[in-house]
């Protein structure tokens, strides 16, 4: 039985995951208390909480949910007289007691520039092949099809009131054509009842403003109007002295393209768009919607030249591709293509992936695509990079990464509804990305458990970058967790919602030198409202990076300060 309501945008799973989080809260009282005996204490199951440390520095410090005691016995009272005996076996006491000055891990730890900049290998963002979606597509139609009792009619013809080809019943359509050859989707024009399911109008709309935006030169855009967002502007919308004439670039050489429908007055077709959709008239919308699509096969699928050995011209919105700036996807194109496919994917799923047990390290929750990009740009993933989430859920962030810098990426999770929606998001978004005509780099995904998983022992030497959601993690999780990372690679970075040492300041000392996490070099980074589905509010996040050089300086300095010791002991 289908669903009559499912959450299908970002924007409703994250206010009902924060419904859940307040409905949950509400309840507390009603959990059974810990019971608390002389070997576990309350603040074994807390989270890290802030404190503030006396010192120099004045500044807040994480500390461990149980605080290490003290490492200096208490001091014996000296007797007027003593032994020659009793008095070595003080001076032993004395030497092997003796405090060892503590050692900042880094200086760099309380510094906002983590990683100097570098220059990143450069990657091919376009491809050559046909941008076909192929069998088993999900298309914004298909989602419209499956929660039909979701949806309702929007449009009606003005002119004919008896005309029920726009009722819901009708399903009526339109299509639209996307960058690369043999793309096009169908669209059911439809309303969502509830506003914040999705929405194929509003979605046909943002993708069509994108390759207005970001496929075409100011010249092709002339073509197609003005943005919605330039209606209450002076905008001078005179077409082109030569409107028969399109360039594919703004070079005079280029070749002409014919284009067959243009209104040579000049028509401003999204403008139409925007005003169809206001009076909600349907046979304007068809029509508009059909020129514009005529406009973009125009530009898609050049005419031949009339000397039969020429070559044949390309596909002028593909060349736009190679025109970008800084060789980077545009991050309207990044995030519509990211949307596009969770709508389709994931959102249909919404209430399957809210099905976990409470209080463990199996609830559900997501990155936002904005923190991804943030996290991304913070340990500088590039195309060469290996990058594994562990514990991925719907693999939103692996299919980011591997988009948006075309790197290989690498993600397990323990939960088999999560795991099965991620295979079939991976598989959409491959066909999105030929739609849209650009590269994407190799993601695999993996149903299983992270810490007995073969292929993660296989690649943590191999990685560049890890990424660890444990906001919700057991403290046993997160502990089995650390011994994993001694296998990393030097240099390496492990991205965490929690830090996975006991103090962010990383202050090594003679208690904790030989401790795991000592290795890591770490720094904090906040993120912004919004950045989370789990709550409203802002939050840091950690980067821990291996350091083992680093680690040995430290190591040696305790060495010789307890030769030192040692030496004024004997004294």
């Amino acid at each position: 039985m289908v669903p009559d309501i499912c959450v299908t945008t970002r924007r409703a799973w994250k206010s009902q995951m924060i419904r859940e989080q307040e409905t949950a809260g509400s309840q507390a009282h009603l959990l059974p208390p810990t019971p608390v005996s002389a070997e576990t204490s309350p603040e074994a199951d807390e989270p890290t909480h802030f404190a503030q440390i006396a010192g120099p520095s004045k500044r807040p410090r994480i500390l461990s949910v149980a605080p290490e005691p003290t490492l200096r016995p208490p001091k014996s009272k000296k007797r007027a007289t003593m032994s020659a005996s009793s008095s070595r076996t003080q001076s032993r006491q004395r030497s092997e007691t003796l405090d060892i000055e503590s050692i900042y891990r880094s200086s760099r730890s309380r510094s906002t520039s983590a990683f100097p900049p570098a220059d990143l290998p450069r990657r091919q963002l376009w491809i050559t092949e046909d941008g076909s979606p192929g069998e088993n597509f999900v298309s914004a139609a298909s989602v419209v099809t499956v929660l039909s009792r979701s949806y309702k009619t929007y449009f009606k013809n003005l002119d004919d009131s008896s005309d029920t080809s726009f009722e819901a019943e009708s399903y009526p359509a339109t299509e639209l054509e996307y960058p690369n050859a043999n793309a096009c989707e169908t669209y059911y024009i439809l309303a969502p009842k509830d506003p914040d399911h999705y929405n194929p109008i509003m979605c046909l709309e943002q993708s069509l403003y994108t390759i207005f935006e970001c496929y075409l030169t100011p010249t092709q855009q002339a073509l197609f109007g003005t943005l919605p967002t330039d209606f209450l502007q002076d905008v001078d919308n005179t077409p082109p002295s030569s409107p028969l004439t399109q360039l594919s670039g703004d070079s005079e050489q280029s070749s002409p393209v014919k284009l067959p429908s243009y209104d040579p007055r000049g028509m401003n077709y999204l403008r139409l768009l925007q005003r169809s959709i206001r009076r909600r008239d349907g046979p304007l919308f068809l029509s508009t919607m059909q020129n514009i699509n005529q406009l973009l096969r125009a530009l898609k699928y050049p005419s031949l030249p009339s000397d039969p050995f020429a070559p044949a011209p390309p596909n002028v919105l593909i060349e736009a591709i190679k025109g970008w700036p800084s060789n980077e996807i545009p991050n309207r194109v990044l995030m519509r293509i990211i949307d596009e496919t969770y709508q389709r994917s994931v959102g249909p799923h919404a209430l399957k992936l809210n099905r976990y047990e409470a209080f463990s390290s199996e609830v559900y929750g997501e990155l936002m695509p904005s923190f991804t990009s943030d996290i991304i740009a913070a340990t500088r993933l590039h195309k060469d990079s290996l990058f594994m989430d562990l514990g991925c859920g719907v693999g939103n962030v692996l299919v980011q990464a591997s988009l948006e810098t075309c790197c290989r990426s690498y993600g397990i999770e323990v939960m088999p509804t999560p795991a099965e929606v991620g295979r079939g998001q991976l598989r959409q978004m491959k066909k999105r990305c030929r739609m849209w005509g650009l590269s994407m780099g190799e993601v695999e995904l993996e149903e299983g458990d992270m810490l007995t998983s073969q292929r993660v022992t296989e690649l943590l030497p191999q990685a560049d970058v890890v990424l660890v959601n444990n906001k919700v993690f057991q403290q046993s999780l997160n502990e089995a967790l650390r011994p994993r990372f001694l296998d990393l690679k030097e240099g390496a970075i492990v991205v965490s919602l929690k830090p996975f040492v006991s103090s962010l300041n990383a202050r090594v000392t003679e208690r904790n030198v030989d401790d795991i996490s000592a290795i890591f070099d770490v720094f904090e980074r906040p993120y912004r409202s919004g950045s989370v589905s789990w709550g409203s509010g802002g939050g840091s996040y950690y980067l821990h990076r291996v350091d083992r050089e680093g680690y040995a300086v430290i190591k040696q300095q305790f060495e010789n300060q307890r030769a030192r010791s040692a030496r004024a002991s004997r004294r």
